[in-house]
């Protein structure tokens, strides 16, 4: 889904573009010059575009400081939702059902 979300021009490849929409959107703007060695590293220089298969490669390499800025972006998602910390609230007797 986030590979879909990010391929702008349905061509099932991530160009330069969709890739600098992407860090923009999780927080970590780059220039130019970084995505493209971003994208060469994800290619091995091979290609000006992120393929689905690279892309899978990324995110679950070993290295994957993309797989951890999505996952801080999906928690962002989330906070909609905060999760309470500590224990439960006390109760007396009147509130139990």
């Amino acid at each position: 889904e986030k590979y879909m979300e990010f391929d702008l021009n349905n061509q099932g490849e991530i160009d330069l573009m969709s890739v600098k929409r992407m860090m923009e959107k999780l927080g970590a703007p780059k220039t130019h010059l970084e995505l493209k060695k971003m994208i060469a590293e994800v290619t091995g220089g091979v290609s000006d575009t992120i393929s689905y298969q690279d892309f899978v490669n990324v995110m679950l390499g070993k290295r994957s400081p993309v797989l951890k800025l999505v996952m801080m972006f999906e928690g962002k998602a989330n906070e909609s939702n905060p999760k309470r910390s500590g224990p439960p609230p006390e109760r007396d007797i009147a509130s139990l059902p």
